[in-house]
């Protein structure tokens, strides 16, 4: 599946996109009082949406119904749940959450958790939240 995600991303960039260097150290929200989660768009074409999330504090129980979501940590520690599946994030660290599976996130460093976001196809606000 990752290689398929992968695969998926880099045809999309070669073929429907022009070509972009991405520093995301440089990438920075536009304020730091964000309550707990801040989004920025890097990319988005037909058949993917990129994103770089900070997270301050958690992202709730959710899955979605049509996409598959490749996250790699840049910077940040956290504990997230993937399905029943509990596990320790870092930089560094990337997970494939498959569509359909149930995922959170909690930040455990002082600093938010910083990643880089990658669904497949593109996103089209397919966030299912779970009480």
């Amino acid at each position: 599946m990752q290689r398929i995600l992968i695969i998926l991303y880099t045809v999309s960039i070669t073929l429907f996109a022009h070509a972009q260097q991405v520093k995301s150290k440089k990438i920075q929200p536009d304020s730091t009082s964000f309550e707990n989660i801040y989004v920025t768009k890097i990319a988005e074409d037909e058949l993917q949406s990129t994103f770089v999330i900070w997270i301050k504090k958690e992202v709730k129980p959710h899955y979605h119904a049509h996409h598959t979501e490749y996250v790699q940590v840049l910077s940040g520690k956290g504990t997230m749940v993937l399905n029943k599946d509990t596990f320790k994030i870092k930089k560094g660290d990337s997970m494939v959450i498959p569509k359909g599976s149930i995922h959170s996130v909690r930040t455990t460093s002082r600093k938010p958790l910083k990643v880089v976001s990658v669904q497949a196809p593109k996103y089209d606000g397919d966030r299912i939240w779970i009480d």
